[in-house]
């Protein structure tokens, strides 16, 4: 479904990617696994067009990403989870998610709101509160509300389970295990699987930017 080939990329005058190469099937949980400063981020933001690259190709069901602006991707079925979480402080939980329906046309946005809730139910009492207001572990549910809002092909999540207690951990992995679909694929970067060993298809290893292994999670 997702076909990363040999792609490179800058940053300033780093290679923070070299002739990385992933394949992603139709349904698939994928994890890709590194130490911090890997390249893992770099590859995702490759994927979302936010990094440029500087050789090699993404292509989505055959489909060149390159030829597809940035912000036309989400519109592909693409939801982007940042390891930052990125949220918008001053705006309120069910703000936070519905702001890419705001910004798209031909997104029904009551009923992505009502799957999220759906899957996320305890973000419904944390509807009118104000993000800033939230610990990090919430504020990843709400980003993955927000992700799930227009990834309906494929998501990405950036570190997940990194910063957040155990328990809201153990939550998040519940959450990400139920979205599996025979047409929803996801991409975990993380630096060791210790909360999603059960949840993953395969595993791609990568370090200074560059495939080490693939296999069977």
């Amino acid at each position: 479904m997702l076909t990363i080939r040999d792609i490179n990329v800058k940053i300033g005058q780093v290679e923070a990617v070299r002739n990385f190469s992933m394949d992603v099937p139709a349904g698939s949980m994928i994890g890709l696994v590194g130490r911090n400063g890997a390249g893992k981020t770099t590859v995702m933001r490759a994927i979302m067009g936010l990094a440029r690259l500087s050789g090699g190709s993404v292509t989505l069901n055959g489909e060149n990403l390159e030829k597809v602006d940035i912000h036309r991707r989400p519109a592909l079925g693409l939801g982007y989870m940042p390891e930052t979480r990125g949220l918008i402080p001053d705006l309120t939980v069910e703000e936070n998610i519905l702001l890419p329906t705001w910004v798209m046309r031909g997104i029904d946005g009551k009923a992505r709101l009502k799957l999220v809730y759906d899957i996320m139910p305890e973000l419904m009492p944390m509807a009118d509160r104000k993000a800033l207001l939230l610990s990090g572990g919430q504020q990843k549910l709400v980003a993955l509300g927000r992700a799930l809002t227009v990834g309906t092909r494929l998501l990405l999540l950036d570190e997940p389970f990194e910063g957040v207690a155990p328990a809201l951990a153990q939550r998040l992995s519940e959450v990400i295990s139920s979205l599996r679909s025979e047409s929803l694929s996801t991409i975990m970067s993380m630096s060791e699987t210790t909360h999603s060993e059960s949840l993953l298809d395969q595993v791609w290893r990568i370090e200074r930017g560059a495939n080490v292994a693939a296999g069977a999670a």
